[in-house]
């Protein structure tokens, strides 16, 4: 009896914490977590500490400077997405004109104003998303503040881990209407975008090339009039594969701002903040709960073993795979998608493969965005450094909804075929596993992918 006493006093002030946690905008500032005060790991981080001897210090323009850092990240050229709405702290710069380059490898995201400022931000498996930035002009001499080159920017958190992003540090899309000089008209309204996001509603203040057919979005276009968007702005800015009438393009390193890019860009974004959220929860129910057991003189433990701390973490397993299995993507237009660059080539040269060439990067663009709706993040450190008893669960659940689909109707969208082809490539190319995936399920039933 004292245990359900303890379990049910454990449940309300597990709940009260979570409250609490959501409300708070610097939660992530607390223990466990410690953001600001943490050692950043990350991929940037990395770099600043090799860049002093690197060949990107001795580029002779801004532009050189860029493509250099993009090689050092494994980041293509032709990731590049241009955003002309007034959305950044560099906004003095940014118009229809002169629009801000975006480019993007598995884990960092480059931001850049031909003659301003580069803004990263970079993922860190403890920290989440860092963002930096680092002037392009001064490559020679470290920042005397800071001592390093790239700098840790705390008012990036304004916006990235407080007024559009709660309870974590993350990253945001968001498609808005401009005027002709690129200022939101935040009188129609602002949409943060992700995959689930309908293409109608995507892109204002973006360029986007490439083919959608009779789909119709907000990219390419300003507003003509008081009222918006009207349907003759929208068909204008239909289906263009060149914008270079639109906008000299000679400063950026691509000519296009290809619609294939954008879509991955939206994805990855949803999978880091829904990755950075679940990791954030789980460490901080599991210091919660060690906090309880030693109180009460337990033994700790690293397993959730109250019923309230096990409420969370299978909450964080759940929205985790919503997202690592592409739940509720944006339906596609008839006909499909096709970009107007070599992204998607460039994007498949990392690919992981299995024994018959297939692999997560394997792009499917007629109905959907990947043939195998299986995020590719799954290999990246994020995932892979996890906190073991959640990454442990969240492939658990994820060999349960690829072997068992009755039990996970959730995912029933995911054909047989699908699962099965997933379920093998996982198996060939992703490394510690827990023992569930060594079981043979025996799905042989083909369905058309």
């Amino acid at each position: 009896m004292k245990r359900l006493g303890v379990a049910a006093a454990v449940g309300i002030a597990a709940g009260e914490l979570l409250q609490g946690l959501a409300q708070s905008e610097d939660a992530y500032e607390r223990a466990p977590i410690g953001y600001s005060k943490g050692v950043p790991q990350d991929p940037v981080a990395r770099l600043d500490a090799r860049f002093r001897g690197s060949k990107v210090a001795g580029a002779r323009d801004d532009r050189e400077v860029v493509r250099r850092l993009l090689a050092e990240i494994g980041a293509p050229e032709s990731s590049q997405l241009l955003v002309f709405s007034k959305t950044s702290f560099q906004n003095d710069l940014i118009s229809p004109a002169h629009p801000r380059a975006l480019y993007f490898s598995d884990d960092v995201y480059i931001g850049w104003v031909p003659g301003g400022l580069v803004e990263v931000a970079s993922m860190d498996p403890d920290l989440g998303c860092i963002f930096y930035r680092f002037d392009p002009r001064q490559t020679r001499t470290p920042d005397p503040e800071s001592n390093t080159f790239f700098v840790r920017d705390a008012d990036c958190l304004r916006c990235h881990g407080g007024q559009f992003i709660r309870d974590i540090p993350g990253n945001l899309a968001r498609s808005v209407v401009t005027d002709a000089t690129g200022m939101p008209q935040l009188q129609f309204g602002s949409t943060l975008v992700d995959y689930t996001t309908p293409l109608a509603e995507r892109w204002g203040g973006w360029y986007v090339t490439g083919r959608h057919g009779t789909a119709r979005h907000r990219g390419n276009v300003i507003a003509s009039g008081a009222g918006g968007y009207s349907p003759t702005d929208l068909e204008t800015g239909a289906n263009l594969t060149n914008i270079t009438s639109r906008v000299s393009l000679s400063a950026y390193l691509a000519p296009t701002s290809d619609i294939v890019a954008l879509m991955v860009f939206e994805h990855q974004i949803a999978f880091h903040n829904a990755l950075t959220k679940a990791s954030f929860r789980a460490r901080q129910m599991l210091a919660y709960q060690r906090g309880l057991q030693t109180d009460l003189k337990e033994n700790i433990t690293e397993e959730p073993v109250y019923e309230s701390c096990q409420r969370v973490f299978a909450h964080a397993v759940q929205d985790l795979l919503d997202v690592l299995l592409f739940k509720d993507e944006a339906e596609f237009p008839a006909g499909g998608i096709e970009g107007s660059s070599s992204f998607a080539t460039d994007f498949g040269r990392t690919a992981l493969k299995d024994g018959e060439g297939r692999s997560l990067r394997d792009f499917q663009l007629a109905k959907r965005l990947f043939k195998y709706r299986c995020s590719y993040l799954i290999y990246t450190p994020g995932f892979t450094k996890l906190q073991p008893v959640l990454r442990r669960m969240a492939l658990e659940r994820l060999w349960k909804a690829l072997t068992q689909p009755g039990t996970e109707p959730r995912y029933d969208y995911l054909t047989s075929h699908e699962r099965e082809t997933i379920l093998g490539i996982l198996h060939q190319t992703l490394s510690n596993l827990p023992p569930c995936f060594e079981q043979k399920p025996g799905m042989r039933e083909k369905a058309s992918p």
